[in-house]
């Protein structure tokens, strides 16, 4: 299902959106978890979900960078504000995984992967995303993670000068993916285990 934004009445941000950024010193500055192979992540979105531009993608991972959940949603044309993205990512993070505020340490990251036009360099549009990434991190109970352009060019982790050509936003999804945690073990024990083990000793 696709989620996207309500048309914005003006086209310009406001002075109070235009606050509501994050300029690539602050988010370098905000000690913003490295991924260890961003490749990886961004193929194995990529392959899940084949953004097109101004499709963002948000991705929640264990601390062993496995994908735990993750979410597609197109951005309706509207001014680029912090607070907008905030609330749709929050949005979309309820709804695909619990949230983590009763621990005190977070130990779950999202990431957000955001198809556009243009070239890797930053916008403020990215600006926006970063603020409203961060801020629906906060809420959510979960650590605040890259924040990944996808363009013609290839893709780019902001703040960190790592990217690469592949894949980009017109190439076709790789056969990769990248790992996911695995789903939990049956308990063994208990009334449902004695009645399959009867069941298979009978047969």
């Amino acid at each position: 299902m696709t989620f996207g934004f309500a048309p914005a009445s003006a086209a310009a941000p406001t002075p109070a959106a235009a606050n509501r950024l994050l300029e690539p010193a602050e988010w370098a500055a905000a000690s913003i978890p490295l991924l260890r192979d961003p490749r990886e992540v961004v193929s194995g979105l990529h392959a899940r979900h084949h953004p097109q531009p101004a499709t963002a993608v948000v991705a929640v991972l264990d601390p062993d960078e496995r994908l735990r959940a993750s979410a597609s949603f197109v951005r309706r044309p509207a001014a680029a504000d912090g607070w907008m993205f905030r609330n749709v990512l929050l949005a979309q993070l309820r709804r695909i995984i619990p949230h983590d505020l009763r621990r005190r340490t977070p130990v779950r990251t999202a990431v957000l992967l955001y198809c556009r036009e243009g070239d890797a360099r930053w916008t403020e549009e990215d600006g926006a995303w970063m603020w409203g990434l961060r801020d629906a991190c906060t809420l959510h109970g979960l650590r605040c993670g890259a924040y990944i352009t996808l363009t013609r060019d290839g893709w780019q982790v902001l703040g960190e000068g790592r990217g690469g050509r592949r894949p980009h936003s017109a190439s076709e999804p790789e056969p990769f993916a990248m790992s996911e945690a695995p789903p939990p073990a049956p308990r063994a024990g208990g009334a449902a285990s004695e009645i399959l083990r009867r069941a298979a000793a009978a047969r």
